[in-house]
């Protein structure tokens, strides 16, 4: 036996010692499950980029599973663990100061590339316009870091690995020579070409959803065909529609879904009844919107000589979705239904969301039930929870409980006379539930909100304030009630669910707040040991003060965004330890999930729960995202709304107040009707203005003249840029 071969021998021999039989029985190398044949841990020990010969060489790959490490090793090329480099040579990228991420492009033309979770590199890298080759807007990417521009990375592109836009809403265009769609989205950079044939009977300036055949090599614009025609640009609805194609919103249910729905019963049926309290006679009520169509919670507050007891009866829609069935699989992929003005992206089948699980006065409705006891302070003695049968009795809007509890309207009073007095008693527990959360320190931002007035046709009418009354404090105060009675008794108990979590503000965030809020005499700081309180208490003192919207507004903005968990961390916002969502489980994911796992644990706690931490923890991390998405689809659609609203308004004065400061000038946000346009430096023509990003303010070098965060202005509409949806304004003297 000669050395070399003895050599090889033992190795193989090592190499056997390495491995061991993963769950399913096959055969990975310890320590390393994802690189079963070692490919990785060779091309590390040979310190250079090899020829696929010399890695299934080094490696030792047997020739039965030379097509299978083939396969793995051009997977980790898309995964970018490898990269394809000149020669036909392979290298590590984490030894070439390659990252792999995605591309974010800038519609002025540079771009950042995100690393994906995996890769060493965290922060974002720094691509300008002309290392960015033929990558485009969403694309995965290998990025070589060049070097650093201060505190940022900078790097180039050096290959693409997949396409991140497959599908484009865009205009169509029909030239001459060719018909392209330009793309929506002022990210993507280039025209898409519509071959004859695949045009779909698009008319010239329509809105078109568009798939991309393929990218050719080199700059030259993509080739596509045209899958859906949206309509005019100018009507509403089809701007809807562009946002739900732009983040990807389903919104159309697939044929399994409409067929299971189809075997549900269109009523409550006897069966339903058993196991469940009949709870008909309870004069539960709805209290909405006047343009709700689907009404998941009834609530009755009965006031006794101890107390008060609070029923809130929510929609049992786990009784119709089932676990793992395909509404229930459609329901986790939307996670939420999105709401647009005049129209809304439901989670559920209309048969369940408007009909089944929607509680319409009189009909028969399959419930489960939060019964809370409270002393005449409003302190809870008791919580309860069961399934039960319900009627709603009456459905209120709040316009209407506001002008009989409000404004002592006689002629509404007279009509819903047997109803008052329990609208009293909700009014009575509301008030006292709203101070202890006061004292607790749950914050309150008093931010107005917009609401946008439709006219028969579906024309946007106006943009006005949003009412909020006491009607809707009831039903604020009784939902966070009932939440926190849930999420209390699963918590008590040591059952895994879903809890709504709101960490405490980042600090540094938080100091830039209180910088300007010195700035503007407000003198505080922030205490070691950080409450809501603390934050309630600022709110507080700038109360009717000019500085309140903005104090509201900057404090709003340091805070981090709430997300489901199955780790209670509290709820730092409302200040409350231990607090979930349950009241809403017709548009909310998280609720239906909750819902099931009340139900699973009335009579005892279940040996066997029913989502573990590890299902939790990945429907936790999903429905939050999607709600992301959803809050930022719903944001744009009010953007662009606004910018049309505003196209005919050019050369029109109006009062504002200065909403944020930038380098290139400041933003406006005109009074009651929450529309945000730019006041640019340059149209300053009255001094030189640096900018005080510290203080949030520009100051004129001659004239000494501040332009500072929360200050009041009247301002012209100088020009609206429909497409970039850009409205500028210039400062009135």
């Amino acid at each position: 036996m000669t050395p070399i071969f003895r050599k090889r021998i033992v190795e193989d021999m090592k190499r056997k010692k390495s491995y061991k039989r993963n769950k399913k029985g096959r055969r990975v190398q310890k320590g390393v499950n994802d690189d079963p044949f070692g490919i990785i841990e060779t091309m590390t020990q040979a310190g250079r980029p090899l020829f696929l010969r010399e890695i299934l060489h080094l490696a030792h790959i047997s020739p039965h599973d030379r097509n299978r490490a083939k396969k793995l090793i051009k997977h980790y090329v898309n995964q970018g663990k490898l990269v394809l480099i000149k020669g036909n040579r392979y290298g590590l990228a984490k030894m070439m100061r390659l990252v792999t991420g995605t591309l974010s492009v800038h519609p002025d033309g540079f771009g950042f590339v995100k690393p994906l979770p995996d890769q060493p590199e965290k922060e974002d890298i720094f691509i300008p316009p002309r290392r960015l080759k033929t990558a485009l807007h969403g694309d995965k990417v290998v990025v070589r870091i060049e070097g650093a521009r201060g505190r940022r990375l900078e790097g180039s592109i050096l290959r693409v690995l997949e396409r991140g836009v497959k599908k484009v809403v865009g205009t169509f265009h029909r030239r001459k020579a060719v018909s392209v769609v330009v793309p929506e989205d002022e990210r993507l950079a280039f025209e898409i070409i519509i071959p004859r044939g695949q045009q779909k009977r698009a008319k010239n300036g329509q809105v078109v959803v568009t798939e991309i055949d393929f990218f050719p090599e080199g700059s030259r614009n993509p080739e596509g065909k045209i899958t859906e025609v949206l309509g005019d640009p100018e009507d509403i609805s089809v701007q809807t529609k562009i946002v739900i194609n732009k983040y990807e919103l389903r919104h159309k249910f697939p044929s399994a879904v409409r067929k299971h729905a189809a075997k549900i019963p269109s009523r409550v049926v006897q069966a339903d009844f058993r196991g469940r309290k009949d709870i008909r006679n309870l004069p539960l009520v709805t209290i909405d919107g006047e343009d709700a169509k689907d009404f998941d919670d009834a609530v009755f507050v009965k006031k006794t000589r101890s107390g008060y007891v609070l029923t809130v009866a929510i929609a049992d829609v786990g009784h119709y979705v089932e676990k793992a069935s395909p509404i229930d699989k459609e329901a986790k992929e939307r996670g939420t239904s999105v709401y647009f003005p005049g129209s809304v992206v439901p989670m559920l089948p209309e048969k369940l969301s408007n009909n089944l699980c929607s509680l319409v006065p009189q009909k028969d409705r399959l419930a489960v039930v939060a019964r809370i006891c409270f002393d005449l302070q409003a302190n809870v003695t008791r919580r309860t929870f069961f399934k039960a049968v319900i009627k709603s009795h009456k459905r209120f809007t709040y316009t209407q409980v506001r002008r009989i509890l409000v404004d002592k309207d006689k002629r509404l009073i007279a009509e819903n006379n047997e109803m008052v007095g329990h609208l009293e008693c909700m009014a009575e527990l509301a008030l006292l539930l709203h101070e202890k959360r006061r004292l607790r320190g749950s914050i309150d931002f008093d931010l107005p909100e917009p609401y946008f007035v439709l006219g028969m046709r579906g024309e946007l009418e106006e943009i006005v304030r949003r009412e909020r009354n006491l009607a809707h404090q009831i039903i604020e105060e009784f939902m966070i009630a009932a939440n926190e009675a849930v999420a209390h008794n699963l918590n008590h108990r040591g059952i895994p669910t879903l809890y709504r979590v709101h960490e405490e503000p980042d600090r540094e965030r938080l100091e830039d707040f209180v910088k300007f809020a010195r700035g503007v005499g407000l003198d505080i700081e922030i205490p070691e040991e950080l409450t809501p309180r603390w934050c309630q208490e600022v709110l507080e003192r700038v109360s009717d003060t000019p500085y309140e919207y903005v104090i509201n507004h900057l404090l709003l903005r340091s805070m981090k965004q709430a997300v489901y968990s199955p780790e209670n961390i509290g709820h730092f916002g409302l200040a409350s330890p231990t607090y979930l969502h349950f009241t809403s489980p017709i548009r909310r994911y998280p609720d239906l999930v909750v819902h099931r796992i009340l139900k699973g644990n009335l009579r005892k706690k279940r040996k066997r729960p029913v989502y573990d931490m590890e299902e939790l923890q990945q429907l936790g991390s999903e429905s939050s995202a999607r709600e992301r998405n959803a809050m930022e689809a719903e944001r744009e659609v009010l953007d662009r709304l606004k910018v049309r609203f505003m196209a005919d308004k050019v050369g029109q004065v109006f009062e504002g107040v200065i909403s944020a400061v930038t380098s290139f000038g400041f933003f406006v946000e005109l009074k009651d009707m929450f529309v945000e346009g730019a006041v640019r430096l340059v149209d300053l023509v009255d001094d030189y203005y640096e900018a005080d990003l510290t203080s949030q303010r520009l100051v004129g070098r001659r004239s000494g003249r501040v332009y500072q965060l929360g200050q009041q202005v009247k301002v012209m509409v100088r020009d609206v840029n429909i497409a970039r949806r850009h409205i500028n304004f210039e400062i009135v003297e």
